[in-house]
């Protein structure tokens, strides 16, 4: 916040209100980012995009659970569905005849010509039992930045629809007990955003599992490594800009999962890994085709090379493989309605 910026608030300009408010408005207002026809794909590309392999990894991880708890037709809940781009994949990777009930929740309006198998809701399914997948879904659960002053107080940040921001009131409440235990700014200037809507938003979604695995997927940070002044970020056509909470890009910040696992402790054991380490699990590897196929069958080397590439891209270093994982696995028997 700049020192002008303070000068014309404390002159009466409007101050705006805090961002948590000032995404919900601009992501699923009436006129939001995300209720757009082109949906997320024509912003950015996720995993799902980058390739069928994610989609395949999950229906793998799917017919694990559905094994694991013995069910007959087991629940997939893709929870933050865009337009149904990954619930379309996992359909098409599973086994001939396979029974799932799939369910894509998602506060967009259902798009044309989605499988008709695909029940379209605004709220995760209360009671199923199998596998809930949120990718990309927790970083935009909109949630409050603050950030310390040179007086030690810790304020909400403001902004208007421009991105102008402002020093709005002191964190107390719940909210300084979150920052306390997870997010605890030191130095002036240090910036936080305040993940309990997201902590919120994950227990509720596994509590409606009655047994299963609930997956979030999202870049994240745990309580070693806080980056310093927060990670709000916006994003358009692809490249990453200045958030603005006009309606015109994606607002985005990573996720606390640790805060998230917390939320939800009691459910069953929790753990957290690398998108590199829960692929190469269900069988994503980038290790290159032995060159004596290319003679033997060349096509069947093509295409094992064109997988061994978008595996590559799905687990690399620096890209998408330092996605984390939160699987949160729910014991049959212990289902809390949300």
């Amino acid at each position: 916040m700049t020192d002008e910026t303070c000068q014309r608030t404390a002159a009466g300009e409007p101050a705006g209100t805090g961002w948590r408010a000032a995404t919900e408005a601009a992501l699923y207002g009436p006129e939001g980012f995300y209720l757009r026809p082109e949906g997320p794909a024509g912003h950015f590309r996720t995993s799902v995009h980058a390739s069928p392999l994610f989609a395949s990894a999950v229906a793998r991880l799917l017919t694990d659970v559905a094994a694991e708890h013995h069910l007959v037709e087991p629940a997939l809940v893709d929870v933050g569905a865009g337009r149904g781009e990954l619930l379309t994949g996992v359909l098409a990777a599973l086994p001939d005849g396979f029974p799932v009930r799939a369910y894509a929740v998602e506060r967009a309006a259902r798009p044309p010509g989605l499988d008709p198998r695909v029940e379209w809701t605004a709220e995760p399914p209360p009671g199923v039992s199998g596998l809930l997948f949120a990718n990309e879904w927790l970083d935009n659960v909109p949630v409050d930045v603050v950030e310390a002053g040179e007086d030690g107080a810790v304020r909400y940040v403001r902004v208007d629809r421009e991105g102008t921001e402002s020093p709005g009131e002191p964190v107390d409440g719940p909210d300084a007990d979150w920052l306390a235990r997870w997010w605890p700014l030191a130095e002036p200037g240090g910036r936080a955003e305040i993940g309990r809507p997201r902590d919120a938003a994950w227990a509720a979604a596994v509590g409606t599992l009655r047994a299963g695995l609930a997956v979030a997927v999202d870049y994240a940070h745990t309580a070693a490594a806080r980056p310093p002044f927060g990670t709000l970020s916006g994003f358009r056509g692809g490249r990453e800009v200045r958030p603005v909470p006009d309606g015109s890009c994606d607002i985005t910040a990573h996720v606390a999962l640790d805060a998230c696992a917390a939320a939800t402790a009691g459910r069953g054991p929790a753990e957290l890994l690398s998108q590199r380490e829960a692929l190469h699990r269900l069988g994503v590897g980038a290790a290159r085709p032995p060159l004596a196929l290319a003679s033997t069958d060349p096509a069947g080397y093509l295409r094992a090379l064109s997988a061994a590439g978008e595996a590559a891209e799905l687990t690399a270093r620096g890209g998408l493989g330092d996605f984390t994982w939160l699987l949160q696995r729910v014991p049959a028997g212990g289902y809390c309605p949300a």
